[in-house]
């Protein structure tokens, strides 16, 4: 199991690895939310927001109103964020879970 810090850490290699696409997907992408991250093995939860294609003022705790939630365990949002684990193989098989309106997958789908 994967501490805090290193789920904060690997938060922040995602907004890096949006950050080197941002620009690509901002002509294309107008997405602009605020997301929530939950690590159901920590107990612990993150709360950004998501626009222009960045991941803006990670923070931790919870957001109630976010639009975006990525739930998944320590581990695994580590494998995801280091290329270890196929986004879509492990939603398909309930490790990751993503509560968005259809429209919002769809626009996150192009930013990864």
């Amino acid at each position: 199991m994967a501490t805090v810090d290193e789920c904060r850490e690997a938060l922040g290699r995602l907004d890096a690895k949006l950050a080197a696409n941002a620009e690509k997907v901002a002509q294309k992408v107008s997405l602009d939310r605020p997301m929530a991250c939950t690590i159901k093995d920590l107990g612990v939860a993150f709360r950004c927001r998501l626009a222009d294609g960045r991941l803006h003022d990670i923070a931790d705790g919870d957001d109630p109103d976010a639009k975006i939630r990525l739930i998944a365990t320590s581990d695994d949002l580590i494998a995801l964020v280091d290329g270890e684990l196929n986004f879509a193989s492990a939603w398909a098989s309930n490790r990751l879970s993503v509560k968005a309106s259809f429209t919002d997958l769809l626009k996150l789908r192009t930013l990864l």
